[in-house]
């Protein structure tokens, strides 16, 4: 059996290093690419974004996404970020496998997107008699102009030109920019849907229950709190040494000060515990919690937000690293540490 030969590298430098990029040599792409980008935003019809928008938002059925190569890929994230909005039904469809049986998920009333720089891509013009004749609206988004150079636009029931002006390549052949216009152009338009139908932030986490969005969006207080008996709490008549145990117990680095109804009525940290210390000496076994406890601390409700939590917890004069969780009537239900917070995920 015969084996690959063996690549050299084109160019060794006679010391062993290889091909290095200096911060000179990505400054010209950038002005470039930067460039490229302007002459798109100058040039973009904004009244083809909005009826191919509009075509999105009026769709009475699902909404699917396709492109070959790095437009497929494109296309791709485009169907994900819609789909994740909860609006409508949206995917991608492969235009090779569409015409060996996926295009069987395509019923009358969808809309298909076709992405293509070149706007003469065999596999897409293959597929639109297909998708024509199962009843779907058609709309391309190419970089080519209408006209018999971009076939795929003249095929479709709407074109959205998307002006390029070069790609940054050496050869100005790799879709570096190209693919950066049709990502930037579809984004914006999911973000004008999103405005459109007034997305709310609940809607948008349920469609997001993992990862840090999700968690961001979805956790409550009362999802991460300590509560019951994790809880540090003491009276404000009991000795500060009598509660050294439960102050350094339950990991929250405080106590919470209560009366008989569990009302808070201060706190007391081991922060707290070091200055009292070093102030008063050996007078500190005469005093009570009571005497030495914040009695105006930062707090906070069951149910709200944990990121809430979090940026009041890191809100000035200064960061605290935890929160009373009370109800409306001052009464203790839980506390919320800013190491729970960062287990959680947050």
């Amino acid at each position: 059996m015969g084996s690959l030969p063996v690549l050299s590298s084109p160019e060794c430098a006679p010391d062993g290093q290889g091909p290095r990029v200096a911060a000179s040599d990505l400054a010209p792409l950038f002005d470039a690419q930067r460039r490229h980008l302007d002459h798109f935003f100058d040039r973009l019809d904004l009244k083809q974004a909005a009826a191919f928008a509009q075509a999105l938002l009026d769709s009475p059925g699902a909404v699917f996404f396709t492109g070959v190569g790095k437009s497929g890929i494109v296309a791709l994230k485009l169907a994900q970020t819609l789909a994740s909005l909860g609006f409508a039904r949206a995917g991608f469809l492969s235009p090779v496998d569409a015409l060996h049986g996926d295009i069987g998920s395509v019923f009358p009333g969808d809309v298909l997107v076709l992405l293509s720089k070149s706007g003469a891509s065999d596999e897409l013009l293959a597929l639109v008699p297909c998708a024509r004749a199962k009843g779907a609206q058609l709309i391309s988004l190419t970089s080519a102009a209408s006209g018999a150079d971009c076939p795929l636009a003249a095929a479709c029931d709407l074109n959205v030109h998307l002006p390029l002006q070069g790609e940054v390549c050496p050869f100005g052949l790799a879709p570096v920019t190209s693919t950066a216009i049709q990502m930037v152009f579809g984004d914006t338009v999911v973000a004008a849907i999103m405005e459109a139908r007034r997305l709310t932030r609940d809607q948008y986490a349920s469609n997001h229950p993992a990862g840090k969005i999700g968690k961001t969006l979805i956790f409550k207080v009362k999802d991460v709190m300590k509560k019951q008996n994790e809880l540090p709490l003491c009276k404000e008549g009991d000795m500060i040494m009598d509660q050294l145990t439960e102050l350094t117990s339950k990991g929250c680095g405080c106590l919470l000060v209560v009366d008989d109804e569990y009302h808070l009525i201060g706190t007391f940290t081991d922060g707290d515990l070091r200055r009292t210390l070093k102030a008063s000496g050996p007078a500190i076994f005469n005093l009570t919690v009571g005497e030495m406890c914040n009695r105006n601390p930062r707090t906070i409700t069951a149910y709200a937000m944990a990121v809430e939590a979090m940026e009041k917890m890191e809100s000035p004069p200064s960061p605290v690293q935890f929160l009373p969780v009370i109800d409306n009537k001052n009464v203790v239900s839980g506390i919320i540490t800013l190491h729970g917070l960062v287990s959680a995920g947050l």
